[in-house]
């Protein structure tokens, strides 16, 4: 069953290995990237690619736009700051060394 919480679809989006590479990627990287480029960091075709911004797209991970034929990409608006606060509320479950 799918779930509609938003926390949820946030770290289900987060918790596969390709997703985080591409996410890892923004992080690095200032401004916008071309989804061209995420098949730098992934070991996947340009349509499994595609397949994985549209899951962070629909979690609200990312944003994109149109130039052209290419699409760029980039972290959606607040949501590092949604991100931070969802590991804050998590404070106290995990004893870090």
């Amino acid at each position: 069953m799918k779930s509609n919480d938003p926390d949820i679809l946030l770290l289900s989006a987060l918790a596969d290995p390709t997703r985080l590479s591409i996410v890892r990627q923004l992080g690095t990287q200032p401004g916008a990237v071309c989804a061209c480029d995420f098949t730098e960091c992934c070991a996947v075709t340009q349509p499994t690619i595609s397949h994985h911004l549209k899951v962070l797209r629909d979690a609200g991970v990312l944003t994109s736009r149109r130039e052209g034929t290419n699409i760029y990409y980039e972290f959606a608006p607040g949501f590092v700051e949604r991100f931070r606060g969802l590991g804050a509320s998590l404070t106290g479950l995990v004893q870090l060394a």
